[in-house]
């Protein structure tokens, strides 16, 4: 049963004889004590926090307060199944990390965080107050009409007996008389209590829910769906690389040692000269293939790990290259492989368009990060545009949750940072 649904029981004309009156009674009266130690606890946050800014320590106090909406919103979403079962989901994101540096980073990036925190604001401020007003004046009104009979004998010993200070029973049938019209209005009272709560549900559920337009969950899906493409992607380059190293290659290596051994049997002209140059291009065919085998993946990056890879690229460069990387221990695959094309990339366009004479490859691995830089001693002026393919570098890491920095003034030195996280967010178990 939905909001919907409540709003329908609300137009039937047995709804006041259900229990659905004092479940709208139970929740709006609920925000009068969770409203007011809200207002007390924000109160508190603000004026501690703002007083000891100066001395740092209020900082943690606002930042606290700046989160507060994340605990009411959970006890808002648990609240609201009193009259609306169909839960509402958790907006928030898994964090990029473990630890709470990464969950508080997650969580102050977050358009959730700060509606619920709004929502925190608006329900301290003004939400509980009213909801408290209309449940006190139904009870008030009804309460007194209802207790008429009991004051006139308890109190006034059958004397008149004022009826909410707007009027006077003087005998113990006016007194009843006002009881009978207590119990009318209580089932009348129960519908704009209903549709009371219906609204404050309504609102609810709008600013707690997950994304109001479902953007967030778009970019949610979009971002996955592109990470698995690319995961998809790496898989059949393997495949590809797995079939042209066990396959072609393997026939490629055949068919030069079968003219090699026909060239020894020193055929005569000209059958020995077409030999000898079968033997030649069958042994170019072979080296090209090797060479589209490592660019499309390189054996040595799975069998040895990134650092090995990058110095293998880098004996093979056209432009001499120094490579000091400090790599402990092994990386998870997609980060390995993101890192080695990127700086496959960077050295392809040090030879094409740099002019340098020599380029660096150094980088290491911390706790959370992998950092590699790729520097030349060339002309500069390298810039994302322009064809370089340094923009697809930059979405490749992206997808690892990395990034590219690119520094190359004219006159050079370019630079070249890649910044990727050990354990991308995605990998996270």
């Amino acid at each position: 049963m939905s909001s919907h649904t409540l709003r329908q029981a609300l137009v039937h004309r047995r709804y006041p004889l259900g229990g659905w009156p004092w479940r709208a009674a139970l929740y709006l009266l609920s925000s009068v004590p969770a409203g007011l130690a809200l207002l007390v606890t924000v109160l508190l946050l603000a004026a501690a926090g703002g007083a000891l800014t100066l001395v740092l320590v209020g900082l943690p106090l606002l930042l606290v307060l700046a989160l507060i909406g994340i605990p009411v919103a959970a006890v808002e979403r648990r609240r609201l199944r009193l009259i609306d079962p169909v839960p509402l989901g958790d907006p928030h994101r898994a964090p990029e990390g473990p630890g709470l540096t990464a969950w508080l980073r997650t969580r102050l990036r977050e358009r959730a965080t700060w509606r619920e925190f709004g929502y925190a604001l608006l329900f301290a401020g003004a939400l509980w107050p009213l909801e408290g007003l209309l449940v006190g004046g139904v009870v008030a009104v009804c309460g007194g009409l209802l207790a008429t009979p009991l004051v006139m004998a308890a109190v006034t010993g059958g004397d008149e007996v004022r009826v909410l200070k707007l009027g006077l029973a003087d005998s113990y049938p006016e007194a009843f008389a006002a009881a009978l019209l207590g119990l009318v209005l209580l089932p009348l009272f129960a519908y704009p209590l209903g549709w009371a709560a219906v609204a404050r549900a309504a609102l609810t559920r709008v600013l707690l829910s997950s994304d109001p337009g479902g953007l967030d969950a778009r970019i949610e899906e979009l971002s996955g769906s592109r990470k698995r493409l690319v995961d998809a992607f790496e898989a059949e380059r393997r495949r590809i690389e797995r079939d042209l190293h066990d396959g072609a290659q393997q026939r490629l290596v055949a068919l030069s040692m079968t003219l090699g051994l026909a060239r020894l049997e020193n055929p005569a002209e000209p059958l020995g000269g077409l030999l000898a140059k079968a033997h030649e291009e069958a042994g170019e065919a072979l080296v090209e293939i090797r060479e589209l085998i490592r660019g499309i993946h390189p054996q040595v990056l799975t069998d040895r790990g990134l650092a090995a890879a990058v110095e293998d690229m880098a004996d093979r460069s056209a432009v001499p290259v120094d490579v000091d990387l400090d790599l402990p221990d092994r990386l998870p695959q997609p980060v390995e492989t993101a890192v080695y094309f990127a700086v496959c990339e960077a050295l392809a366009n040090v030879a094409k368009h740099s002019g340098a004479t020599r380029a660096w490859v150094t980088g290491g691995a911390d706790a959370g990060r992998l950092t590699v830089e790729v520097r030349d001693d060339g002309d500069g002026g390298a810039a994302t545009a322009g064809g370089t393919g340094l923009q697809g570098v930059a979405d490749r890491l992206s997808v690892v949750d990395g990034r590219l920095l690119l520094s190359s003034p004219p006159g050079g030195p370019t630079v070249f940072r890649l910044d990727v996280p050990r354990v991308p967010a995605h990998l996270v178990e």
